[in-house]
């Protein structure tokens, strides 16, 4: 038993550590925006900012006239925002049914080299984009709400920074996995990242609604092609001192997956890039002499932690193995303390939910949904180093 708990100790005690982090980090940002340090503005932007979108697709003829449809509705100038579909090895009608609901396509055959990140490279190098501010990435499985872009352009000047926009639910009251997706949503994108914000930190990137600054591009460059390429373009950002902020009233809604067989390919792909990105970057990130430490602990935080329901699991479960094999109580208490951070942001996106009792029900399938995370995060290991997924599947907007 003693040979065990020693052998348990110390990555319980390195789990422990890992999962007090972004609650510490958090804690330093609540003492900072109380301490009225807001973050410094760049300077006023002249006439609004001159977007192009681009939309990534591979086999999206369902979903991709929603989209671009969507986008063309906009309250924005037209000759501010330029919309262009990427049709990315298809074998289906994308590119025509892009083009018949009024958007630029471009197509893109390269089978040695498919997927997202690699087509959006590709358009970069193919499109004019120096008259434009910013390039918007939106997926083609997307609707944007009217003022989408106008919310973007109230976070100008946009050209020397990275927005990200609120990566919200359609189909929100599908089933409980998707009620408990819309409260994460809210939870990250109302109150986790506007604080962030305030305390003068990087907001996450994820994927969907990302807006790059045209300077930010072309000094940069465009070079995240791995499974998890917005946690990658968070982490070059952050490491080189690019500011990314956060836009909550730029909504912006697709599918999520309603049945746990549907979502284990996209939890898998979410856990491995992640982990992927941190093993890459957390060096450079820790070494890198253009941000704070307070940066990099709140960096290392984000690329560490797990979903907040891998976290409720794995808290649990290592506070049982404490308790079982007697190992000193306080490992237990600080593995619970970890979960006041989770549990604080879902109150307050809880009360924020047009319909919060039937939101507070669909928790009712979260001690399973938790527990099946643990395997599907398991599973994940194998994808590491940018192994090959299989897409969630699509079904038409409702």
């Amino acid at each position: 038993m003693m040979a065990l708990s020693l052998a348990l100790g110390l990555p319980l005690g390195l789990a422990t550590c890992v999962l007090l982090l972004p609650t510490l980090s958090d804690f330093m940002s609540v003492l900072r925006v109380l301490g009225g340090r807001a973050p410094k503005r760049g300077g006023a932007a002249s006439g609004l900012p001159r977007l192009l979108v681009l939309v990534p697709a591979h086999n999206e003829e369902m979903m991709v006239a929603a989209c671009v449809r969507s986008l063309l509705r906009m309250r924005y100038p037209p000759e501010c925002c330029t919309v262009t579909v990427i049709a990315d090895n298809c074998s289906d009608r994308t590119a025509d049914v892009a083009r018949a609901a009024g958007a630029r396509c471009l197509e893109r055959q390269d089978r040695l080299h498919p997927g997202k990140p690699r087509a959006i490279a590709w358009a970069l190098e193919h499109l004019s984009w120096d008259r434009h501010d910013a390039i918007v990435v939106v997926d083609a499985d997307t609707v944007v709400a009217p003022d989408f872009a106008a919310a973007l352009g109230r976070a100008a000047p946009l050209k020397a920074k990275a927005v990200q926009a609120y990566f919200d639910v359609d189909n929100r009251t599908e089933s409980a996995l998707t009620r408990m997706a819309t409260v994460y949503a809210a939870a990250s994108h109302q109150f986790a990242y506007p604080l962030k914000h305030r305390a003068a930190l990087n907001t996450p990137l994820v994927g969907n609604g990302m807006c790059i600054g045209t300077q930010v591009l072309r000094t940069h460059g465009w070079t995240a092609f791995s499974i998890a390429e917005d946690w990658e373009l968070y982490a070059q950002f952050t490491e080189r001192g690019v500011r990314i902020e956060c836009a909550p009233q730029a909504r912006l809604y697709a599918q999520e997956t309603h049945t746990l067989r549907h979502s284990l390919s996209q939890r898998e792909r979410w856990t491995a890039g992640k982990l992927t990105v941190l093993a890459r970057y957390g060096l450079p990130l820790l070494r890198s002499g253009r941000v704070s430490l307070r940066q990099k602990l709140d960096a290392i935080a984000e690329l560490s932690a797990p979903g907040p329901a891998l976290h409720l699991a794995l808290a649990l479960l290592g506070s049982a193995v404490v308790l079982l094999l007697r190992l000193p109580p306080a490992i237990a208490l600080l593995l619970l303390a970890s979960l006041l951070r989770p549990l604080v942001y879902a109150v307050l996106a809880l009360r924020a939910q047009p319909d919060p009792v039937r939101a507070v029900a669909a928790f009712a399938f979260l001690p399973l949904y938790a527990f099946w995370r643990v395997g599907a995060a398991a599973s994940a290991l194998r994808m590491v180093g940018d192994k090959p997924w299989v897409r969630t599947q699509r079904h038409r907007h409702g």
